[in-house]
């Protein structure tokens, strides 16, 4: 199958094949997502994919009321836990954007609607040719960041919300060769 230029190896194949740009609307799902996208920062996906099932046991399966309680006492045992990566900005981020989360969906009832509300609640359908003319950051990914970052939540630079919209489904990156494009197009 002739898939987008990045699904090379596993488990980055599986996942493109059936996780990255399917329109996403849970709230913990998205959450999650949000989290390993800024957890990648710096590095690549595939490290992410590769230590997702212990960043889910680590990290409670990524329930926010649980790591919005976490404590000192948790981030040394994060730190310690060779199965994630141990940066302790990016544990410290996990934890604050867990309480972010939880004020953001106290005062408006969604996460997702609120994020989906970045794109006018459909994916977006591009056309892209070649990997090169998809883009690291878009209009909506800034507007995604600032408002993000204006709610006091962190790791969530533009080029992070654009990864995020990605793999969420909220726009769709899939190249035109790639037969997930044409799948992808029918979701919503």
């Amino acid at each position: 199958m002739p898939r987008c230029p990045w699904a090379t190896s596993e488990p980055a194949i599986t996942y493109h094949d059936r996780e990255w740009g399917v329109p996403l609307r849970n709230d913990r799902r998205l959450f999650e997502l949000l989290i390993l996208e800024g957890a990648q920062a710096g590095l690549s996906w595939i490290t992410i994919l590769k230590k997702r099932p212990a960043y889910r046991k680590a990290f409670d399966q990524f329930r926010p009321e649980k790591i919005a309680a976490y404590n000192e006492r948790d981030v040394a045992r994060l730190l310690a836990n060779s199965g994630i990566v141990r940066n302790r900005l990016k544990i410290l981020a996990t934890i604050q954007n867990a309480k972010s989360f939880l004020a953001l969906r106290d005062e408006l009832g969604s996460f997702s609607g609120y994020l989906w509300s970045f794109v006018d609640g459909e994916p977006l359908q591009n056309r892209w040719s070649t990997g090169s003319q998809v883009p690291a950051r878009t209009r909506q990914s800034d507007a995604m960041s600032r408002d993000l970052l204006r709610r006091g939540f962190k790791f969530v630079g533009s080029t992070i919300c654009y990864a995020f919209m990605q793999a969420s489904g909220m726009v769709n990156d899939h190249l035109l060769s790639c037969p997930r494009h044409r799948e992808l197009t029918r979701m919503k």
